[in-house]
């Protein structure tokens, strides 16, 4: 009996390190790559392919785990963004966050696309459209944010300007030092009022 509980409990911790192994390393590939293959995400890892599908049956489990885990962190950095004082300059400080955290998993958000069902995506974006909606209200509350458009479709442009960003950066269409500016500026003119 007492040797049972011996292997089992290795086994138990091997599966939790190749599991992080995998997910670090899945994080790591797909965001240089999106169509980095679970070949290459195995041997990032040091393990083997049946040892991945062991854990992740499909490159699309796989892909909601780390974005899973992605977003929980990307939220842990939106979440200290300062968003007190003016509606529109707190969003411009939440827009080039919003970017860096883009850009830091740039090629993740194309892999989500290409693997995750749009119910699952949407939801990975629940927390980050309730904060960007929230400050949104605000600033239509303050006069700064423009009222003759649906919130919805002004968080909906903000993901889209924000996506297609990502997707020029990783063609090299857009650099990264230029994009937050760019970004900013776009997204201010098309949803702010410029009391100034």
């Amino acid at each position: 009996m007492a040797s049972t509980t011996g292997t089992s409990a290795p086994r138990r911790a091997d599966a939790r390190k190749n599991i992080a192994a995998i997910l670090d390393a899945a994080t790591e590939c797909l965001a240089v790559d999106p169509d980095a293959s679970i070949s290459d995400i195995a041997s990032a890892a040091g393990v083997g392919r049946v040892t991945l599908y062991g854990h992740f049956p499909t490159r699309a489990a796989l892909v909601g785990q780390v974005v899973e885990r992605v977003m929980r962190d990307s939220d842990a950095l939106l979440d200290a963004v300062d968003l007190e004082g003016d509606a529109r300059l707190a969003l411009g400080r939440l827009l080039e966050a919003s970017w860096q955290v883009t850009h830091r998993y740039r090629g993740l958000v194309l892999a989500a696309q290409a693997a995750m069902p749009d119910r699952d995506l949407r939801q990975a974006h629940d927390k980050p459209t309730q904060r960007m909606t929230r400050l949104l209200r605000r600033g239509r509350r303050e006069g700064v944010v423009r009222k003759d458009m649906p919130v919805t479709w002004q968080v909906t442009t903000i993901q889209g300007v924000l996506h297609a960003a990502s997707a020029a950066a990783h063609r090299g269409e857009l650099s990264a030092e230029h994009a937050p500016d760019l970004i900013r500026t776009t997204l201010l003119a098309a949803l702010t009022i410029d009391r100034t």
